[in-house]
């Protein structure tokens, strides 16, 4: 759900089901001031949150760095809403949350932090590089458990933070919201040859689309072109030059979010690489 304040426009509710209008009013300079005089200060990634919530207001501003639009997301902690995969969170294994923006993610992994935390008392470190997890405070939101939040002063130091909570906190998971460039996939390899259990998210519809992602693609093992002898291409019955996993993923486990209440789970991401590859079909569930 997103309620959107544009300058010049009625004010928008976006629910799952469609938009609708708030009211027959024109947004005006003065209802723009009045709403961001009453929210937190803007990151220099133009987000904002509310003291104590889990709701995060972005911000559309104009040539002369004025705000003329604010798009506001509400932030829910909704108890339960891992239980279609609590028996992977059992597992030593490492969990990566691919899904498209707005499904879900943030919602799924801040359940799965309370839970490891609270239920299976896991040392759990959120790693929150715009408050979204733990909400606009000091002070953790509840819906993150018993789990302690690394806040992330800037977007281009969340590799640091990442490491930092490693080697200065002893957990024994690491939650991570958002994992985007070279740089924190990089972490993120670092971290799990280290011995400690991810859970991690980022964008994209499907297995394959990450494949096809150059930076990215590392968390499942990365991939690189191979030319085979005559024999083993004639053996295999394909091209000569193939592509094939590069190494052992970071990522053990995939689930990908198709729909909010329709996941994909490969339990066994390397075999799923593999097959992909290969062309053939793989299991999911």
């Amino acid at each position: 759900i997103e309620i959107v304040v544009d300058l010049g426009r009625r004010p928008e509710a976006r629910y799952s089901i469609g938009p609708g209008y708030l009211s027959q009013k024109i947004v005006s300079w003065q209802d723009l001031d009045y709403i961001t005089k009453r929210i937190g200060k803007f990151s220099n990634e133009n987000r904002a949150g509310i003291e104590r919530t889990l709701h995060r207001i972005s911000c559309i501003r104009n040539r002369q760095f004025l705000i003329t639009g604010l798009t506001c997301r509400v932030g829910r902690s909704i108890f339960g809403a891992i239980s279609i995969i609590r028996d992977l969170l059992e597992s030593d294994y490492s969990i990566l949350i691919l899904g498209k923006p707005g499904i879900g993610k943030t919602t799924i992994i801040r359940e799965i932090g309370r839970v490891l935390s609270d239920e299976m008392e896991k040392r759990v470190i959120i790693v929150d590089t715009s408050n979204e997890i733990g909400g606009e405070s000091d002070i953790p939101h509840l819906g993150i458990g018993r789990a302690r939040r690394m806040q992330v002063a800037t977007t281009e130091s969340q590799h640091q933070i990442m490491i930092e909570a490693v080697e200065n906190h002893m957990p024994e998971v690491i939650i991570i919201d958002e994992i985007a460039n070279s740089l924190e996939v990089l972490a993120a390899r670092t971290i799990a040859e280290k011995g400690v259990k991810l859970i991690g998210t980022t964008h994209g519809d499907c297995l394959e689309n990450l494949i096809k992602n150059p930076t990215l693609v590392d968390l499942i093992g990365g991939i690189q072109y191979v030319t085979l002898s005559d024999e083993e291409a004639k053996r295999r019955k394909t091209q000569k030059t193939i592509l094939e996993r590069t190494t052992y993923p970071t990522f053990t486990i995939v689930v990908e979010m198709n729909q909010q209440n329709f996941w994909t789970i490969h339990e066994d991401v390397k075999m799923s690489i593999d097959m992909v590859l290969r062309g053939q079909e793989y299991l999911e569930q």
